[in-house]
């Protein structure tokens, strides 16, 4: 009897084998095309446009005649104080929503209902939440083409976006520390400002950057409000914020790189191309040290909590 199924079984091993190895075989290529994909888009987008970083003033000089000449020094730096706003929005936002829905809502409808809107909310195309800025924002507060309008805006899909990350962060933290915090009479409270947070503290901070990374690049919101275009002239060292030079205005407008790229695309001229292309490469190389961030940071908080 043993002797009748031993062929048998070695026939099932040599198929479970071999179609472990097509299997493998499979995922292996279907990675392969993701990841020349990904390096064919980025080797192209950095061949097009590191050259033109490296032009006499184009990272440290106003754009002109509507941005197909000069560099992109405004463009830059709203793209960043547009980043930090969103971020001081959303940032407290997403984290009390997190720890509200892992430690206090119940289980039942509220909470059912709250992860069905940031699951709505995370869906929504950023054109249609860039109109509802602009009508709500723009119109209706009267703040017009404004940082502040674009930042609430970019706020709106970056909420759901750190509220997961961040929930998962906070679930991912053993039991164990709860109950132990709990029975040495820490109230629940404490028990997240504490113990919780400072856990998951490492995932935190690297959804935060992986998001900042997402915000940077978005253009499609801020058409309707932040704007499409950059005061002619800056001043970064007036505090008149009710100036529209002043730099650190939140009311004045301002153009990202993502959106002086789609403003200058359809121009013609080969000096505009050169600075399309330019402006994209900047611009990946942000996103890719976001990515590169990300990781370092979440690993260097990792070691110092795990005392490693």
């Amino acid at each position: 009897m043993a002797n009748a199924t031993a062929p048998a079984q070695d026939a099932r091993i040599k198929r479970s084998m071999r179609n472990d190895k097509i299997a493998t075989g499979i995922l292996t290529v279907i990675v392969a095309i993701v990841m020349a994909i990904v390096v064919s888009m980025v080797v192209y987008i950095l061949f097009q446009g590191v050259g033109q970083l490296f032009q006499p003033g184009f990272l440290t000089e106003a754009s002109r005649s509507n941005g197909t000449e000069g560099g992109i020094a405004y463009q830059l730096f709203d793209s960043f104080y547009l980043l930090v706003l969103t971020l001081i929005i959303s940032v407290p936002i997403s984290l009390f929503a997190a720890v509200f829905l892992v430690e206090y809502a119940p289980d039942g409808p509220v909470t059912k209902i709250a992860s069905t809107a940031i699951e709505t909310l995370s869906s929504l195309p950023s054109i249609v939440v860039g109109m509802f800025g602009f009508l709500m924002f723009s119109v209706n507060f009267g703040w017009g083409y404004s940082l502040i309008s674009g930042a609430i805006a970019l706020t709106m899909f970056n909420i759901p976006i750190l509220t997961r990350v961040i929930t998962q962060a906070l679930e991912d933290v053993p039991a164990s520390q709860r109950d132990a915090c709990l029975a040495m009479g820490l109230t629940r409270w404490e028990t997240t400002i504490h113990v919780l947070i400072p856990a998951a503290m490492p995932a935190i901070v690297t959804g935060v950057v992986l998001s900042a990374g997402r915000v940077f690049g978005e253009a499609a919101a801020l058409l309707f409000t932040s704007g499409m275009s950059s005061p002619a002239r800056l001043n970064f060292l007036s505090l008149n914020f009710a100036s529209p030079t002043c730099a650190w205005n939140i009311f004045r407008p301002g153009e990202s790189l993502a959106v002086h790229i789609y403003k200058i695309y359809g121009e013609g001229s080969p000096e505009a191309q050169h600075i399309v292309w330019g402006t994209a490469a900047i611009l990946m190389i942000c996103v890719l040290l976001f990515n590169v961030l990300s990781r370092i940071a979440g690993k260097a908080l990792a070691r110092r909590m795990t005392a490693e």
